[in-house]
């Protein structure tokens, strides 16, 4: 069973920074791609960003510029990196990775709070 742990959430002015961690453990296999959803209330939760484990990256066309996703293969830490907030990136975050077996198995950490103050 793979476990993911999130941490650096929390509550930041517009313009403000913050930088979200999520490390997985207990896979036996591989992990392909890693990335970062959010769900805002009333909302559908959505892409923020991802990142394959050869490094190529992808953003949702609002958090480009201000947001930055990378990763350890080793340590199997993800973390974005989110600059210039503003308030409508206030949402819950959640960190998701990919195995890399046969169903492409996809795991989801609990959730961060990011609140962002006008």
């Amino acid at each position: 069973q793979v476990q993911l742990v999130e941490s650096g959430g929390g509550l930041v002015q517009a313009g403000g920074s913050l930088r979200l961690s999520c490390a997985a453990s207990g896979s036996i296999f591989p992990i392909n791609a890693m990335g970062w959803y959010r769900q805002a209330p009333g909302k559908q939760r959505e892409l923020v960003a991802d990142i394959t484990r050869g490094g190529n990256t992808n953003y949702a066309d609002s958090v480009k510029g201000r947001f930055t996703i990378s990763r350890d293969n080793a340590k199997n830490t993800v973390l974005l990196q989110m600059n210039a907030l503003k308030p409508e990136d206030t949402a819950v975050y959640y960190c998701a990775v990919d195995l890399q077996n046969l169903a492409r198995t996809r795991y989801w950490g609990q959730g961060t709070q990011v609140t962002v103050s006008s």
